[in-house]
């Protein structure tokens, strides 16, 4: 069963019991390194990205890390579709989902807590536009929590930086670190 084509009556939405299985999943992102944004600058533009979108929840840590990830790439000269925010609870994150995918961006960058962004992502995956490989996550993403709060969606193929400048991806059911991090000699 595809996200797009789940049985009527069954809500995108995770429900309300589910974070409390883990409970680490409900807690704000740490401040983002300045590895971490270096990283995530190289490998938005490896992957070829010129424009992005920007989806972030509403405390301070991913607000702030969405207004570095905004000036950072602008200053790289590219451009930023637009910056989408949600709140930590809400009946249904449709429209930032939307938002995110409107205008096609080359890629999105998220970051919030791991239970925010995995009720977005459940949203974008019923997006026509949205795959997983054009997804970006901030350090704090890289969880299995995250992909268990995402199901039945895959999120095969969302990669991200790590806090120390390293990379991780989603394999098939997990996450994967996927190299150190990059040493200056």
């Amino acid at each position: 069963m595809t996200p797009r084509s789940r049985p009527p009556g069954r809500s995108a939405r995770i429900a309300e019991h589910t974070p409390a299985r883990y409970p680490n999943s409900v807690r704000s992102t740490r401040r983002h390194t300045t590895p971490q944004q270096t990283r995530r600058v190289a490998m938005l533009q490896q992957a070829g990205a010129d424009s992005i979108a920007i989806g972030h929840g509403r405390h301070p840590a991913p607000v702030t890390a969405a207004r570095a990830r905004h000036a950072a790439w602008t200053t790289a000269g590219a451009g930023v579709l637009d910056s989408v925010d949600w709140p930590e609870t809400a009946a249904s994150w449709l429209r930032p989902a939307r938002r995110l995918t409107a205008g096609a961006p080359d890629a999105r960058v998220l970051t919030d807590s791991i239970a925010g962004c995995a009720q977005v992502l459940r949203r974008l995956a019923q997006q026509a536009n949205w795959t997983p490989a054009r997804t970006v996550g901030f350090a704090g993403l890289a969880r299995d929590h995250l992909v268990a709060l995402a199901a039945p969606i895959s999120l095969a193929g969302m990669t991200g930086p790590t806090a120390t400048g390293g990379t991780w991806r989603i394999g098939d059911d997990h996450v994967i670190l996927t190299d150190e991090p990059h040493r200056l000699r």
